[in-house]
């Protein structure tokens, strides 16, 4: 009998194994294409696979709530503000459709939010008090060549009149005296009075320094015949007497170019409790594609961007004061390429990686160094490799914050270049001849890495791609984990979904991390067919939860100010390592200067744990924080909200 039972069992698998052979005959690469993604996915789901590479999962949002995120701000409330604006959809902007979403990851709700701006290509940072602040944004869409129909460009208007300034209404218009030819501001325009200049060592009065300002004009009609070819001079219509002597414009080409974005002087706070922005004074230069960032007393810096007019501010750098909720300018000027990689040092001074976004002349302000912003001194720094593709590069403090090290991941060529760099560049600022040195090697050059600081001292790095924007399907469906202690770099999971332009990562309270974004300009290798923007959101849940189970921590007090301890509860504190304040992060176009991770003194009893925040206000900013806790297998709690006051 069960040798009877024996032999229908094998014939029972010879007949399988023909019919899966006929079935590969007919159509092989079917079969194996089956088998692979079902071993595949077997593979990926083993335990022991998760607790050394992790696991991704797609979110997909119903469709009434999906959006072309741009932006995306951890609040303290452990929502996500997610910001499209217009999402880069020159039909949503011609509509006046602008979106923004608020997630609560761990409920699954999401809600639609009032957006009052297209803050598509914005600028944003924690503030102290718990709000985001907003700066800049969209006021018109490029146009490329062959769409320009009506010449333009920039015209610098002068005024010498040393008593007062001139305001020039929109509709002014400005004929050229070689030219002849007229062209219209589009928008009003406050020219400064002339400054006196006096010779420094007789006290003699030399010349007026005329003020200067900014316009873009247009031609009345359409056509080539209105282009101009060389720099003119041009007297404004509507004025006279002393005015008509004083003022007058020079502009160089005027043409049917391309014309760049062009920025906005909104601003706003965005209230996590309220969910809703608020809006306060705006910038005193339109800003498109500008980094905010906290300097050593509290205020915002905000840097570089397009503007009005679609060219780089000229380095007229703004603060953002809390308190009053008003714009200053700075002392001195500085330019950038949008989007600078800048953030504050322990010694109160700004570090610059060289990394950008990209808008920007490949010659000014390109190169890494520390600037005092009080004084304009800039030091530059050496070693960096790659220095020519810092492009789409990304700039990340390395875990704990107060040593003070920083690394520059991957990057690209100017503009659209197809360089893109392997390199990995950490620096170490508190060394007494700070150099950048190589780290570890990514496998293939890459432009829009993501990347976040984990709290147990590594920085996850994914996705990007080979090429600009994606092109010739070039993402790169790769992560890995970057150890800060030992210096070594990981391949773990891959992501399920590519990655390019207009994405980022962000840490989540329960230690998961979030995926947003990717804007791929073409959707095939040969570059035909147009991308589409990607609207799934990815989790990747890290190894270090599919080991043993989260401690616990509870209790304690949600403030504690810089120097002071906090106590907290927890019933695994004899196997607790090591405490960290992650602050939240504020990412987009490959820069996040928020985010750090400061290590905290821990002390321990029975049942409790306390910790002791650093004095230093430069290396601890006023601001919330998530307070995690991490046990001698790697794991860490579920973080604990606390505000530094």
């Amino acid at each position: 009998m069960t040798d009877r039972a024996g032999r229908r069992r094998a014939r029972r698998l010879a007949i399988g194994t023909a019919v899966v052979l006929a079935l590969a005959g007919m159509n092989g690469p079917w079969v194996y294409r089956f088998s692979t993604e079902k071993y595949h996915d077997y593979k990926i789901n083993r335990p022991e696979y998760k607790a050394e590479n992790g696991k991704w999962e797609v979110v997909n949002f119903p469709e009434e709530y999906r959006q072309n995120t741009i932006h995306a701000a951890l609040l303290h409330t452990g929502k996500v503000l997610l910001v499209a604006g217009s999402g880069n959809n020159a039909d949503n902007f011609d509509a006046k459709k602008f979106d923004t979403r608020v997630w609560d990851p761990v409920k699954g709700t999401i809600k639609k939010i009032p957006t009052p701006a297209d803050l598509f290509c914005t600028g944003h940072t924690q503030l102290a008090n718990g709000n985001l602040l907003i700066a800049g944004g969209t006021k018109r869409y490029e146009k490329l060549k062959g769409d320009v129909t009506k010449a333009g460009g920039l015209m610098v208007v002068h005024n010498e009149n040393p008593d007062k300034p001139i305001t020039l209404p929109a509709g002014t218009k400005f004929t050229g005296k070689e030219n002849g030819k007229t062209f219209v501001s589009k928008d009003p325009v406050v020219v400064e009075r002339a400054t006196k200049v006096f010779d420094k060592a007789t006290g003699a009065f030399l010349r007026n320094e005329p003020g200067l300002g900014r316009i873009y004009v247009e031609a009345q009609k359409k056509g080539a015949k209105y282009e101009t070819g060389t720099q003119d001079n041009y007297r404004v219509q509507g004025l006279s007497g002393a005015d008509s002597r004083n003022t007058y414009g020079i502009a160089e080409k005027i043409a049917l170019d391309k014309k760049d974005f062009q920025g906005i002087r909104d601003a706003y706070e965005f209230d996590p409790v309220a969910e809703k922005y608020i809006k306060v004074d705006p910038m005193n230069e339109a800003r498109w594609y500008p980094t905010l960032t906290t300097m050593s007393d509290g205020k915002i810096l905000s840097l570089s961007g397009l503007d009005e007019i679609g060219q780089l501010v000229p380095g007229k750098n703004e603060v953002y004061d809390p308190k009053t909720k008003k714009w200053t300018y700075t002392t001195h000027t500085r330019q950038f390429p949008t989007y600078p990689a800048i953030s504050l040092m322990q010694n109160g001074e700004m570090f610059y990686s060289g990394a950008n976004a990209g808008y920007g002349p490949d010659n000014v302000g390109r190169d890494p160094g520390v600037w005092d912003v009080a004084t304009n001194k800039f030091t530059k720094l050496k070693g960096l490799s790659d220095p020519n593709m810092l492009e789409t590069a990304g700039t990340v403090l390395l875990p704990p914050a107060q040593d003070e090290k920083y690394m520059v991941i991957g990057g690209g060529g100017v503009g659209e270049s197809k360089l893109s760099s392997k390199k990995t560049r950490v620096i170490d600022l508190l060394a007494d001849d700070p150099k950048f040195t190589d780290g570890p090697s990514l496998e293939k050059g890459t432009r829009y890495p993501q990347y976040s600081i984990l709290p147990d001292d590594t920085v996850m790095i994914s996705g990007g791609s080979e090429d600009y924007r994606g092109r010739g399907d070039s993402n790169i469906l790769q992560a890995r984990m970057y150890d800060a202690k030992t210096g070594r770099m990981n391949r773990v999971a891959d992501p399920l979904v590519g990655r390019n332009y207009h994405s980022g990562s962000i840490l989540l309270p329960d230690g998961r991390l979030m995926f947003f974004g990717s804007d791929s300009l073409y959707a095939d290798k040969a570059d035909t067919k147009p991308g589409k923007f990607e609207q799934r959101i990815e989790i990747y849940t890290p190894p270090y939860l599919y080991r043993d189970a989260q401690p616990s921590l509870s209790g304690g007090p949600q403030t504690i100010a810089r120097g002071a301890s906090g106590t907290f509860r927890s019933q695994h504190t004899s196997t607790i390592k090591t405490a960290r304040l992650i602050r939240p992060s504020a990412s987009t176009h490959v820069t996040d200067v928020d985010q750090r991770s400061i290590a905290l003194d821990l002390k321990k009893t029975k049942d409790s744990i306390t910790v002791t925040v650093p004095k230093n206000r430069n290396l601890v900013e006023s601001g919330w924080y998530m307070l995690f806790v991490t046990d001698d297998q790697g794991t860490p709690s579920k973080a604990q909200w606390v505000k530094v006051p």
